[in-house]
């Protein structure tokens, strides 16, 4: 392509050139899918000795292309069909004839009665991206960060009336035993022992790590 040549043959010819990239608006994978489909033919030659037979090969091809062939693609269907508007046609006569074969022998048919596939609705070259973020909704009714929301159970009926509040002094010691423990010389040689041990005032013990690093705390 960049050599003088060639250029000054694609202009005789009124051809434009076209320095295609894969994902680009001018990049057409199905024509590059069609001429794999004419190159990978067992009847495709190695080179043609002039237009005339080249011309021949085309038509052979491209009538049995569009009229024969049947594309994954498009729902095993020929484009001749799809171009004619035969498609649905062609798809309901083809789920009639599995349905009769799936009344006779259903012990065939591990998954059910098959469907005949469809031909898709919409084609991309470039799909675009689909988002999946959900829009951030209102809070609940019950939720704390509505203005004015009652702090209340979502469940009616709850709490019980037989649930009793724990005590404060099974949770965390008394204000009694603060104060006994303000008069005392306990010190608590890192803050992150916090009395949090129900009914017990002993501290766990302390690493060597953590020692070297022990700031005193006096209650």
């Amino acid at each position: 392509m960049g050599s003088h040549s060639v250029a000054q043959l694609l202009a005789t010819l009124g051809i434009t050139k076209s320095h295609s990239r894969p994902h680009v608006s001018n990049d057409n994978p199905f024509s590059e899918s069609q001429f794999k489909t004419m190159k990978y033919r067992p009847e495709f030659p190695k080179r043609f000795d002039s237009y005339e037979p080249a011309l021949g090969f085309s038509r052979q091809f491209f009538t049995w292309y569009n009229n024969q062939h049947y594309h994954t693609g498009i729902g095993l269907m020929t484009p001749a069909a799809l171009h004619y508007g035969d498609a649905e046609n062609v798809r309901h006569s083809r789920q009639r004839v599995l349905e009769s074969a799936y009344a006779a022998h259903p012990e065939r048919f591990v998954s059910g009665c098959p469907r005949a596939p469809r031909p898709p609705q919409e084609v991309w070259i470039n799909p675009p991206a689909k988002t999946t973020a959900k829009e951030k909704g209102p809070p609940e009714p019950n939720c704390p960060q509505k203005p004015g929301a009652p702090l209340t159970h979502p469940r009616p009926g709850y709490p019980l009336s037989s649930c009793v509040p724990a005590e404060l002094d099974s949770v965390s010691p008394s204000s009694n035993q603060n104060k006994e423990s303000q008069n005392s010389d306990q010190v608590i040689e890192h803050p992150s022992h916090a009395l949090k041990i129900p009914g017990a005032w002993g501290l766990a013990p302390i690493s060597e790590e953590i020692e070297s690093e022990a700031i005193p705390l006096v209650l």
